[in-house]
């Protein structure tokens, strides 16, 4: 059974027992959190697709870590104008395990 679930302004797809990383959630780690913004269920060769969620359907994540992603670095140039800029940038993420997927 899978499921696409909507989070951070992203849509995932996840099977129950799997780990993704997504945008930072107010959470403590160790804490169960149910997920109710659930784009489609599926089971096999059948689909459930919502008109925008489906009904009733829910994802249950457990919250493992907090963390940041590693640095990504920035570098703007202009040719012969004498200008160069440096930046980095290190985006926060949390990482979850699947649960049990209701649907």
């Amino acid at each position: 059974m899978y499921a696409v679930i909507k989070t951070g302004g992203k849509q995932y797809k996840v099977a129950t027992g799997e780990k993704i990383k997504v945008e930072q959630i107010a959470a403590d780690v160790g804490q169960e959190i149910v997920i109710d913004q659930v784009l489609a269920v599926g089971t096999g060769s059948t689909i459930t697709v919502g008109t925008p969620l489906v009904s009733g359907a829910t994802v249950t994540v457990t919250v493992l870590s907090q963390g940041r992603h590693d640095k990504v670095r920035i570098f703007k140039m202009r040719r012969r104008k004498h200008y160069q800029k440096r930046q980095g940038h290190r985006q926060n993420f949390t990482e979850l395990q699947i649960g049990a997927i209701v649907g």
